[in-house]
């Protein structure tokens, strides 16, 4: 058995026994005694529940009160856990210890603890029903937030501000002399200032007030708003940027190897403005070629510990919403001195390698550079080279898409998994109004830059990884994925059988391999995005840490985000370790680095959130004017009150709730993945094709409506 399995089954028998010992009121008890009430009576678990009852003890978790029989330290009655708040004012408080479980709080004990804050829980047994624990909220640890964008009601001496946030269920009272200019009806961004005690609301000021509710600007920031990004960059950050001279000194370019003679390209969207990566070319006299991987050199500029670093942590990434990007650097930076712009000379952190004809790699340099881009391309002007093979540097964007065909094959046999989920774009017009829809197509140009960035990303981290092998370990930021919960496989395979799929479950191995199968079959088909959101939703999800390494989906031993430190910023730490352990510097303290990860990994949610919440307006925005057309969709999620349907014409997602349903009374199957009416037993499956009417759509609220046709 491998030593982490091992480890995994003490850490569950370690849980188990102190249970034990709780239920007994933490009456002393021997080792056989604790077996007998696991019902454990082989030997090798008897002998190893022995061994966790002595190293806990000598830990100090245990206590062994007489020789040969154990009690806890202390009774484990305060726990610590989030809040998960419910629709009638009571919550759950999600406990930080995944054994623990979930603990039942009454909306009178909860201590105005919000959805989402951090709290100390005393924990005093189970309800009289004895089916779940119950608690007190006795300290609020960290609030999960204190803004909360809402609608102004004004009256004579006073306003309030009533909280877009359903899981806020309490309005925000605004003294007038807090209102900051901000009107009747208007929306806006409230700051809690105080809650005194007793009182049933708390006491706020309006930090922004955002415009007229339904106009694309104040919509965009108050969803901006809403997952914590700010709306502008502080004065002291923006006069730090602007003070960045954009002239690169003899004595900077003297420093660092000069491509500047090279063929160096970028190949980015259209309507991109920081372009943080470009790949130089050159075909060597032995036959080989040196690819350059050029990354903007964002940590030349943003140094630790100033006003510019603290901002851009704090933000942790840039946000893409449907109309605008928030970026994490002013722009002076982000547009301007960081980013490669052609025919200018720009300072880069690099990976450079030299590569033969089979794209095996023969030699590899990382370092700092200076470039001078010949050219910037659009995808699309690259893919018409591609596949026109005729142009002004037609054969150096062939090489290296023949180059990325072959790196991607070799990923693909090792194991790796090719997702390919559609992404929605808007037409939108002057106003921000959507006018069209289309689904935004992955071709080879996207495909031949993102896999010269893998190759970077993957050989950064493994060089640090195994330049730390030997006399002491370097903590580094690396971008790790954990292989699925088998569990979480087994009820995707099932699903996916239904539609004629087979997922091979033995080995990571066959199971990237038997996915790869399906994404390739499904591709284009109706049930495409059901079975690929499916799939993905049972993968973990990819982090930024500095313990684990392996990335499961891409199947690579070590993994980091070295390309995009102008609009991520783990990038930005991952150059700067780079570049201290290239001077052989020391390693970097790794509790620091971790909680610096795990917050770049929390704000990464908060803007694919926010992303999402910006497409969901505009869906709901689109179909303002089709309510009660008639669409043709597909059921892509269940749940216990309603089921998701996304139209296929134009991607847009909405809801049919059961209670609109009436020729049944129909309930969830959630291991199918189904509902089904309980007395004709007709179902809905996802994947399933349905008509339906747009009922109703609210902007608000980002959520859209749908009845059945011929129920």
């Amino acid at each position: 058995m491998s030593k982490k399995k091992t480890n995994n089954i003490k850490l569950v028998l370690t849980r188990l026994i102190g249970d034990v010992l709780e239920k007994s009121g933490n009456k002393p008890l021997n080792c056989k005694q604790i077996c007998a009430q696991l019902n454990i009576n082989d030997s090798e678990s008897r002998d190893t529940i022995l061994q966790i009852l002595q190293e806990e003890t000598r830990k100090g978790e245990f206590q062994e009160p007489d020789k040969g029989k154990f009690r806890l330290k202390e009774l484990k009655n305060f726990i610590t856990g989030k809040v998960q708040m419910t629709a009638d004012g009571s919550a759950f408080i999600v406990p930080d210890d995944e054994f623990e479980e979930d603990i039942y709080v009454a909306p009178r004990k909860l201590l105005n603890a919000l959805h989402g804050d951090i709290v100390k829980v005393y924990a005093f047994g189970k309800s009289k029903g004895g089916r779940k624990k119950e608690g007190e909220v006795v300290e609020i640890i960290t609030r999960a937030k204190m803004d909360f964008t809402g609608i102004i009601k004004l009256s004579e001496h006073f306003a309030f501000l009533i909280p877009d946030d359903r899981k806020m269920l309490h309005d925000i009272f605004i003294p007038r002399e807090n209102l900051n200019g901000a009107l009747d009806g208007e929306k806006a961004v409230a700051h809690i200032i105080d809650w005194p005690e007793g009182s049933k609301n708390p006491i706020g000021k309006i930090k922004h007030a955002l415009g007229k509710q339904g106009e694309n600007n104040t919509e965009m920031n108050a969803i901006l708003a809403d997952f914590g990004f700010p709306l502008e960059f502080p004065k002291e950050v923006e006069s730090e940027a602007n003070a960045i001279p954009e002239e690169i000194s003899q004595q900077e370019i003297s420093r660092r190897r000069d491509f500047r003679n090279t063929l160096t390209f970028t190949i980015d969207p259209a309507d991109a403005k920081d372009f943080d990566d470009a790949i130089s070319y050159k075909k060597l006299d032995n036959g080989n070629y040196e690819i350059g991987v050029h990354i903007a050199d964002v940590s030349h500029y943003v140094k630790p510990g100033t006003p510019l670093d603290d901002e851009a942590f704090q933000r942790g990434t840039s946000v893409y919403l449907v109309d605008r990007v928030i970026p994490m650097l002013p722009e002076r930076l982000s547009n301007g001195v960081c980013s490669l712009r052609p025919n200018e000379d720009k300072l880069c952190f690099a990976a450079v390698f030299e590569m033969d004809e089979e794209a095996h790699i023969i030699g590899q340099w990382f370092g700092k550079t200076v470039i001078h881009s010949d050219k910037r391309f659009a995808y699309e002007d690259a893919q018409e080279l591609i596949e026109q093979r005729t142009g002004e540097y037609s054969e150096e964007i062939l090489t290296l898409n023949a180059l990325a065909y072959k790196l991607r094959d070799r990923k693909f046999k090792n194991g790796a998994i090719s997702f390919e989920s559609t992404e929605v774009k808007f037409k939108l017009d002057h106003a921000g109004k959507p006018v069209g829809v289309y689904v935004k197509e992955r071709k080879d140009a996207h495909k031949l830059i993102e896999d010269f960035m893998l190759l970077a990303n993957r050989r950064v981290a493994e060089f640090i990884a195994k330049k730390g092998k030997g006399k002491q370990k370097l903590t580094f930021v690396y971008r790790a994925h954990d292989a699925p919960k088998p569990d979480a496989l087994l009820n995707f395979a099932q699903f996916a059988a239904k539609f004629g799929y087979k997922i091979n479950t033995r080995s990571d191995r066959e199971v990237a391999s038997s996915l790869n199968h399906l994404l390739e079959d499904v591709e284009g088909k109706k049930e495409q995005n059901v079975l690929t959101q499916l799939a993905i939703r049972s993968m973990a999800k990819a982090i930024y840490t500095t313990k684990k390494t392996s990335h499961y989906g891409l199947a690579f031993d070590y993994y980091t985000h070295f390309t995009s430190p102008i609009r991520r910023y783990p990038d930005v730490m991952v150059h700067r370790l780079l570049e201290r352990y290239l001077a052989d510097g020391k390693s970097v303290d790794e509790t620091t680095y971790e909680k610096m990860s795990e917050h770049s990994s929390q704000m990464e949610k908060k803007a694919a959130d926010a992303e999402r919440a910006s497409v969901k307006y505009k869906q709901a925005e689109y179909l303002e004017n089709n309510i009660g057309t008639q669409f043709e969709g597909i059921i892509s999620g269940v749940t216990e009150w309603g089921m998701y349907v996304e139209i296929i014409e134009n991607k847009c997602e909405g809801m049919v709730r059961l209670r609109d349903i009436t020729d049944d009374f129909y309930v969830l199957d959630e291991k199918n993945y189904c509902i089904i009416g309980q007395r004709k037993k007709k179902k809905y499956q996802l994947g399933d094709t349905v008509k339906i009417l747009v009922k109703k759509v609210d902007l608000g609220k980002r959520m859209i409506d749908f009845t059945l046709v011929n129920q």
